[in-house]
């Protein structure tokens, strides 16, 4: 089928606004339609793909696993689980982990975490999660009901109780923090759906130090950020804090659906047998491509060159804005994690893009977000400004 004729099927769900492509093959930074036509993702499938498409070494774990095993209840141990959980602990300030499947489920964890550490370890009734304005949580009813835009909402009322929303960044807004209720606060330390804001290096730190000083959990929401994408293993660690839980999921597996919940000991007292689980989560097969990512991203010195590259494509934007100040209002984000924001619909010019065989996105109306592979090379990169040059010249 040609993308021309390409519909969606009647026998699917119309919840997703779909490109007329149908990928078929994808390798390191390219993708490549059913029609044979290459193009450059710097989608890295939503910040999924940090070690591009089908990388060889996590490749060849996850053969290796297919042979042996590919699904075995949590009701026993999995040593591959269990080398993962390590491997994450080794590399972060957490002491414990959960796996399950996907990002939402990392958060709806990560809340139900949050309200029984305060009602079983600290023995208090507080259940409240404080949230900031343009935040994105996930799609299922208690992540949709964290994340702080109307649009995500619609048609989902009555939402879960128990959240609510502060400004981002403001200073002001973290004296507001504990009411009595307050048992957490989770936060993105670069906003991705909510347009590729960072969090500012001092208002994080205020943030850190009320939640001790009130005794409230610090969650950060590492779904988009984590396992490279801002040049460090994980975001936390450009801002001199210590969370008590982090949420993990996208780059985690190279493709594979895995997501995970980390946490510091104290903390890790909340979940005991029984408070909660996943029938998938963890399971051989994902945990070996979990593995294989870590120790690709440690044995090719991949933070290096994601911090390299990045430096790189900002700087190379940034000169982009200066010779089209007129269309591209700001340059910001965080590593890999980049994002234009620019005076047209960011839609059109992701689907210029698209017809010269780039793919980006958008994060709100009017920022185009891009998110290149961590493993991209110069080349690479100036074929995608070329790109953008052509279509800011057209505007």
């Amino acid at each position: 089928m040609s993308n021309q004729q390409l519909t969606d099927t009647q026998s699917l769900m119309s919840t997703y606004n779909r490109f007329p492509i149908a990928i078929a093959k994808g390798k390191e930074s390219f993708v490549w339609d059913t029609e044979g036509k290459r193009y450059l993702d710097y989608t890295s499938g939503i910040a999924v793909c940090n070690l591009g498409h089908a990388p060889d070494e996590v490749k060849e774990k996850v053969e290796q696993q297919l042979n042996q095993l590919w699904h075995c209840s949590n009701l026993y141990h999995i040593p591959q689980q269990e080398q993962l959980a390590e491997q994450l602990v080794k590399r972060s300030c957490f002491d414990q982990v959960f796996f399950c499947n996907s990002g939402a489920e990392a958060n709806e964890a990560a809340i139900k975490f949050a309200r029984k550490y305060s009602q079983k370890v600290k023995q208090q009734e507080a259940f409240e999660i404080v949230t900031f304005s343009q935040s994105f949580h996930g799609r299922t009813l208690a992540a949709l009901s964290a994340t702080a835009q109307e649009k995500i909402k619609t048609g989902f009322a009555p939402l879960v109780e128990g959240f609510r929303y502060l400004p981002y960044n403001d200073f002001e807004a973290i004296d507001q923090l504990a009411n009595g209720k307050t048992c957490a606060v989770l936060l993105e330390l670069v906003q991705g759906e909510g347009g590729v804001i960072p969090a500012d290096k001092d208002w994080v730190e205020k943030l850190a130090e009320t939640c001790k000083k009130e005794g409230l959990l610090l969650m950060v929401d590492e779904i988009q950020t984590g396992i490279g994408r801002t040049g460090t293993l994980f975001a936390y660690e450009q801002y001199g804090i210590e969370p008590d839980v982090i949420t993990l999921a996208k780059g985690l597996g190279s493709g594979l659906p895995i997501g995970a919940l980390l946490a510091k000991a104290e903390a890790a007292k909340a979940f005991d047998p029984g408070s909660h689980g996943s029938t998938f989560g963890g399971n051989p097969l994902v945990a070996a491509a979990g593995l294989a990512t870590l120790e690709t991203i440690e044995q090719y010195d991949i933070l290096k060159t994601a911090q390299e590259n990045g430096k790189y494509l900002k700087k190379q934007l940034e000169a982009l804005k200066d010779k089209f100040n007129n269309q591209i209002l700001s340059v910001r984000g965080k590593g890999l994690l980049l994002g234009l924001v620019t005076k047209t619909d960011a839609i059109n010019i992701v689907n210029k893009a698209k017809e010269k065989n780039v793919l980006i996105l958008t994060a709100g109306q009017n920022v185009v977000r891009i998110l290149p592979p961590l493993t991209t090379d110069r080349t690479e990169m100036d074929m995608f400004i070329s790109v953008m040059e052509e279509i800011f010249t057209t505007l």
